[in-house]
């Protein structure tokens, strides 16, 4: 049953005390209309917990701006909600188009670094993040007690002689709780076999991120990318303020999955009493890389589940670990980010997921 203001109500009640749902909650298609974002397509969600996201349907369903109770809890770029028209796919011109937001989606064949790839030259993170879905649609349902909020999409890569893979993503809320939920399934629609590439960018920002926030997750170990990340291995889990030039450092966390099979971990605010969680099933996603990036305006800590490491197409081919899917094959992923509010709620979230 709904909790909303203070009350726990039914349908029934909820209708006696207001003259829509979009008083309080609900899906709304909306179009940006101004320079490069201009012609995007946004469905702005809000579930009455004070969550309220936009899901950019132009840009792979990617959500853009999040926040909770007027509190933004993603970093985003100058960019903007870069309208694909504009997409840029060689070297690093991904960074171009890069909004931030509470989800960038990266793949579907590729993501990680630039390389050449058995002669195809891949840029940055892949086209996922840059294609606009098709079949696009919401909805709205009572399911007994519960009212859940659904909009799904189709994102399509494809190209002449090779690849047809087909993203069929579906993001779920629900009134009065504070969980955004992907369900996702990647199918092989070609006759060939396909690389498969999927990873989550999910780009947590101030005042969340701030002095002091910490990064709380169960793992057999840590290891660095490279020098750089090296040199802050001993407090990669603890922010710092913003800080002139600094230079990323990118860390694999070994997480270990609780008994129903799903990995977590929780970013915590300790002077806002306000956490952000992020589970998925690790079966799925066996790869959790935190990119830390505490510099002047790019102030942000990346959470990113993934099915592979982020250098790249050739460099997990040449290790053995690229996935593939098979013509008429398909392949599924779960994930839910989600707000606990108060300290009492957090600590028992970390007790409960064993968290340090």
């Amino acid at each position: 049953m709904p909790f909303l203001f203070g009350h726990h109500v039914t349908s029934s009640e909820l209708n006696r005390r207001v003259g829509h749902l979009s008083q309080v909650a609900g899906v709304r298609m909306m179009e940006l209309r101004d320079g490069a974002e201009s012609g995007v397509r946004i469905a702005d969600v809000r579930t009455g917990s004070g969550l309220r996201v936009h899901v950019s349907v132009d840009r792979g369903m990617d959500i853009s701006m999040a926040e909770f109770k007027g509190m933004p809890l993603a970093w985003r770029s100058a960019n903007g909600d870069v309208h694909p028209a504009f997409y840029d796919p060689k070297g690093l011109g991904w960074a171009r188009s890069f909004a931030g937001g509470l989800m960038t989606g990266c793949g579907l064949t590729h993501l990680g670094a630039p390389c050449i790839d058995e002669g195809e030259e891949l840029g940055l993170h892949g086209r996922l993040s840059n294609t606009p879905a098709t079949n696009v649609s919401s909805a709205t349902e009572w399911i007994g007690d519960r009212c859940v909020f659904r909009i799904s999409g189709e994102v399509r890569e494809t190209t002449l002689f090779g690849h047809n893979l087909l993203l069929r993503r579906t993001i779920e809320t629900e009134l009065g709780e504070s969980i955004i939920t992907f369900k996702d399934c990647v199918s092989n629609e070609g006759f060939t076999r396909s690389p498969l590439m999927m990873l989550y960018h999910i780009n947590t920002g101030w005042p969340l991120v701030d002095e002091g926030t910490q990064l709380f997750l169960r793992a057999k170990g840590t290891n660095p990318r490279d020098a750089e990340a090296e040199k802050g291995l001993a407090t990669a889990r603890t922010m710092t303020s913003p800080q002139a030039e600094f230079k990323e450092q990118v860390f694999s966390h070994d997480l270990i999955a609780n008994h129903d099979g799903y990995a977590t971990v929780l970013l915590v605010n300790d002077r806002l009493g306000l956490g952000l969680f992020v589970r998925y099933r690790q079966k799925e996603l066996p790869r959790f890389i935190q990119w830390k990036m505490m510099g002047e305006g790019t102030y942000v800590l990346g959470l990113e589940p993934a099915n592979c490491s982020v250098q790249g197409r050739a460099k997990e081919r040449e290790r053995g670990t690229l996935q593939f899917l098979d013509p008429g094959e398909e392949r599924e992923f779960h994930l839910h980010i989600g707000i606990i509010e108060g300290q009492q709620p957090i600590d028992r979230f970390r007790q409960e997921h064993q968290l340090s």
